[in-house]
């Protein structure tokens, strides 16, 4: 609505009157035509700013009421509505143009200044905390990460060691069941057939071999 209206505005000067305004100063709170704003600007350019008519103005804070009508500063502030206001804008009568505000829970505007800056720093305050907790949160999960991996090396060295032995011991079994065959076989079983096969020896050989 307000950018509507600026894009309607004529010139302050009297003699401009009827040409469309292309800028504004907040400093004067005055719109201005191509001719009025060199002037300005040759004379001021140094202390005021001007502002474009084609760009959104009312996003620019100028420290006076943009209500029409307002020529006052924002020194109040509506809780209800969340937005600063002026005298005009809570007057107790109410019409057409003012009193807008004035049932509302209005403060100062230094108060609810200091009250935002206030919860501003309790509110750092509380997001530097966080990123201490969440800092630390990100150090226990890389140790316990860390500490996973270590486990993890751990256990398989354990279960090669295992099986390292578990295999040296079936060698072992392996080995002395070969043996053991060897020695049935080459002992017992050898002997006894010679004596066997040896029956048609000498009988004085035979018993020698089965005393031996």
């Amino acid at each position: 609505m307000e950018e509507e209206n600026n894009k309607g505005k004529k010139c302050f000067s009297k003699e401009h009157s009827n040409i469309d305004a292309i800028s504004y100063c907040p400093n004067c709170r005055l719109y201005m035509c191509n001719k009025c704003e060199k002037i300005h600007s040759d004379f001021l350019k140094d202390n005021h700013k001007i502002y474009k008519l084609e760009n959104d103005i009312n996003e620019i804070f100028t420290g006076f009421c943009k209500k029409e009508n307002h020529p006052n500063k924002l020194e109040y502030y509506c809780k209800n509505h969340n937005e600063l206001c002026c005298a005009n804008c809570i007057c107790k009568l109410k019409d057409k143009v003012n009193g807008q505000h004035k049932d509302c829970d209005v403060v100062s505007s230094e108060n609810i200044k200091k009250e935002k800056k206030n919860k501003l720093v309790e509110n750092i305050k509380s997001l530097e905390e966080l990123e201490n907790k969440f800092n630390e949160t990100l150090k226990d999960l890389g140790n316990l990460f860390d500490k996973i991996e270590k486990d993890k090396e751990e256990l398989k060295l354990e279960v090669q060691k295992i099986f390292t032995k578990i295999r040296k011991a079936l060698n072992d079994r392996e080995d002395k069941l070969l043996l053991d065959i060897d020695n049935i076989y080459n002992n017992k079983f050898m002997n006894e057939d010679i004596i066997n096969k040896g029956e048609k020896l000498p009988k004085k050989i035979k018993l020698s071999l089965e005393k031996g």
